[in-house]
């Protein structure tokens, strides 16, 4: 049998997704191999000050990784002192992860060039974040929206600030 080869739909779209991405992560990437830290940690990062007090279980959920490889990156995160844990206040077993004011200020330094590479993009492009937004949900699956939907509500009810006991730290929404 001949292996088809003409071109499927969007396969330039395809091609421009994989170029954006590398550029787009290309800044916290280097950012993060100056302190021995990887993609990995970022996400946990990103995820930690999106939704403070997120347990290890819905991590893992949302990362989508086994135990073993979230226990490894998260011992490094918290000992480098950018992730907190704290008991569940039900299920003192169950551990609730906070940024520490360090882990927040390495999100911020990981986010800033993202957000001027995407700011840039949009200006360039003439496209509104709105109908860029769309589009990328339309793309995720429909686990993936309610994951979303689960961390918008977060960011909704942590407000500007949330002050988690023992942390020593305020999350803001705009981190």
């Amino acid at each position: 049998m001949k292996p088809k080869t003409d071109p499927l739909p969007a396969s330039e779209l395809i091609e421009l997704l994989f170029f954006a991405y590398r550029d787009f992560i290309s800044d916290p990437d280097t950012i993060l191999g100056e302190i021995g830290f990887g993609r990995a940690h970022h996400r946990v990062l990103h995820f930690v000050d999106r939704k403070p007090g997120l347990t290890v279980a819905e991590l893992l959920d949302l990362l989508k990784i086994t135990k073993q490889s979230l226990a490894r990156v998260l011992k490094q995160l918290v000992d480098a002192g950018h992730v907190a844990q704290k008991p569940g206040p039900e299920d003192r077993r169950q551990r609730e992860l906070y940024l520490t004011d360090t882990g927040k200020t390495l999100i911020r330094e990981l986010r800033e060039p993202q957000s001027r590479r995407i700011v840039a993009a949009l200006e360039r492009s003439g496209c509104a974040e709105e109908e860029i937004a769309k589009f990328l949900l339309a793309m995720a699956t429909e686990d993936a929206k309610t994951q979303i939907a689960m961390l918008s509500a977060a960011q909704r009810e942590a407000g500007p600030t949330r002050k988690p006991e023992g942390t020593g730290t305020a999350a803001s929404e705009d981190e």
